[in-house]
């Protein structure tokens, strides 16, 4: 089995220069701890440099705050998945409630953890050519280089969906130069540039499980290509992933047969992992480099100590509710009721669980009363959030067994809940996804439909299902019994039967169940949006429902998303002021903030 990436952050890293934020008198003295390029200048060196471009690919850097590359704030939060709930933190509630302002925190903090990272990759590229090839053969050059740029175009590319209009910087943007670079470019082509020259020159296999491959990067060129609605360019690129990608390790991509084995630190980087954020704990940075991003979500289980603050919403549980006649999903009336919940019930009282049909993947998902919470034991009302105002569901995706505690948990400021799971950026379901996507939009209804049972075959196998406990004892393992009454079907043929439109909004709705709460639901809404209004109205009806459950809910009273405003975020008020040139700032704001 290849090794894991060390993802320890390089403190030592060479900090040659600041993309365009303003430095001051920080930048005319040279950093605590820094080294010089010519030390920097050999094998080991540039190496290491690149290693440091890693570590910020989750877009933290040294910091505990919610704004990473996870975005289970920019995504989770602000497309409905989750909720606050409560107004009691108002950085993060304002994401719920569409009133970013270009002076929040957290709005400044993703964008500096981005371009930090991007610029560790571009000192790859700047002291790469200064290394003799007597050291460093130009294979391995060639493969570091190709590294840093996959770096630089997913860090780019996290930045362009989250803003659009960001400035690219690479290596040839240097202090002392003209370093200003304006947001008004298109920075797309040049995205896809970077991932075009990873695709082409990374080898497929590497020495790290973490490391980027061509698949990968290739992956990644396509996912560029459809947040520009550019389907038929990415089709292809989609189809020979699916027919002929393989890991980083060399496997071929594949399903998991377990779902939750994508959501496990003991069988990470499997067969199903694009691309990951290797996170790891207990390595001496004090849960710096541990998995922080959806902790306030989480379950408050003695002895962890945080989570329990913030929810999954009703929406998100109700869409996983199947028809009992065909186990197929139900887009069009999933919200027309609650699934039976505990919503004020006292922890001691009787409850039965909703009896319907339901989609597995909703009980690996999501916490809920009376399904077992991995080997923890039945999920209870004290484990979860403040219920009157933020509901009764908390995220099981990302948490970890109680018999992992000790080894795969950190405890940082106060959190017991930092975990070494990673992060999938890309895993090979999201890849057939987007595959039937494309073909939807200009290839084959039918090849579409294959694309999306191969993911619902998953769903419909118990072997992946939560089954209940012997004799209701965690200890004593489980049983072969449905926790819930479990039934997926299978498509058969109505996509083609019902034309384009039907099976569009069937494979929309599927990755809405299959990623659900992994970052992707705001910014797959932004790419079907294209200035036609469909975010505001997907995410105002969901608001609009959750302010008819029982939980208060504060935070959603006034909420509204804004058609032409919403869908991308502010540019911070603090680079715009910063980047002044002329007595103007070269950055323009986004519209309508």
């Amino acid at each position: 089995m290849k090794k894991k990436l060390n993802k320890t952050i390089i403190a030592t890293c060479l900090i040659l220069v600041f993309p365009f934020i303003a430095c001051d008198d920080y930048m005319e003295v040279s950093p605590y701890g820094s080294v010089s390029e010519e030390t920097l200048a050999t094998k080991a060196g540039v190496t290491n440099l690149l290693t440091g471009a890693y570590s910020l690919i989750d877009g933290v850097n040294g910091s505990f705050f919610w704004g990473d590359n996870s975005n289970w704030l920019f995504s989770d939060m602000a497309s409905h998945e989750a909720t606050r709930g409560s107004t009691s933190n108002a950085n993060i509630t304002f994401f719920e409630a569409h009133t970013i302002l270009p002076t929040h925190e957290y709005v400044e903090k993703k964008w500096d953890g981005c371009y930090d990272g991007i610029q560790r990759a571009n000192d790859v590229l700047r002291i790469l050519p200064k290394v003799s090839e007597k050291e460093l053969p130009a294979g391995e050059a060639t493969q570091i280089k190709a590294e840093a740029m996959f770096i630089r175009g997913l860090l780019h590319y996290e930045l362009a969906k989250t803003w659009k209009n960001v400035p690219y910087i690479d290596e040839t943007v240097i202090y002392n130069s003209d370093y200003l670079v304006p947001n008004t470019d298109r920075v797309y082509p040049k995205i896809e540039a970077d991932f075009q020259f990873a695709a082409d020159n990374l080898a497929a296999t590497k020495s790290d499980a973490g490391r980027a491959n061509s698949w990968a990067a290739k992956s990644f060129l396509a996912v560029v290509q459809m947040q520009q609605g550019k389907y038929s360019e990415a089709l292809p690129l989609l189809t020979d992933i699916v027919t002929n990608g393989v890991t980083a390790s060399g496997d071929k991509y594949a399903l998991v047969p377990n779902y939750w084995d994508n959501f496990k630190a003991s069988t990470e980087n499997n067969s199903e992992s694009v691309f990951a954020v290797q996170y790891t704990v207990n390595d001496g940075a004090s849960g710096i480099n541990g998995n922080q991003g959806r902790l306030l979500g989480q379950p408050v289980v003695p002895p962890c100590a945080g989570g329990g603050s913030s929810t999954v919403s009703f929406s998100t549980v109700n869409a996983f509710k199947t028809d009992p006649g065909t186990g197929l999903p139900l887009p069009d009336t999933y919200n027309d009721s609650d699934i039976t919940n505990d919503m004020g019930l006292a922890e001691s009282a009787p409850f039965t669980p909703y009896t319907g049909t339901l989609d597995p993947r909703l009980d690996l998902t999501v916490g809920r009363r009376d399904i077992p919470l991995l080997d923890w034991g039945l999920m209870r009302r004290s484990w979860g959030p403040n219920q009157l105002e933020r509901g009764c569901y908390v995220l099981k995706k990302f948490f970890f067994y109680k018999a992992d505690l000790d080894v795969n948990t950190e405890s940082f400021g106060g959190w017991t809940t930092i975990n070494n799971i990673n992060y999938c950026f890309i895993r090979f379901a999201d890849i057939l996804l987007r595959a039937a996507e494309c073909e939807v939009e200009t290839g084959s209804l039918a090849k579409a439909e294959q694309y999306v049972n191969m993911v619902r075959a998953r769903a419909a196998d118990p072997v992946g299902w939560v089954k209940t406990y012997l004799d209701n004892d965690p200890s004593r393992g489980f049983t072969d019994t449905p926790a819930a009454n479990y039934f997926v079907g299978l498509y058969n043929g109505q996509f083609t039967a019902n034309g384009q439109a039907y099976a569009r909004k069937a494979v929309r709705f599927e990755r809405r169940l299959e990623l659900a709460c992994e970052g992707h639901r705001f910014f797959d809404l932004q790419r079907w949006d294209n200035g036609t209004g469909y975010m505001a109205d997907e995410l105002n009806a969901v608001i609009a429902h959750e302010r008819t459950t029982p939980a208060t809910f504060p935070a959603l009273q006034n909420a509204v998303f804004t058609k032409g405003r919403n869908e991308i975020y502010p540019i911070p008020q603090a680079q715009i002021d910063l980047s002044m040139k002329d007595e103007e700032s070269v950055l323009v704001q986004n519209p309508n903030y």
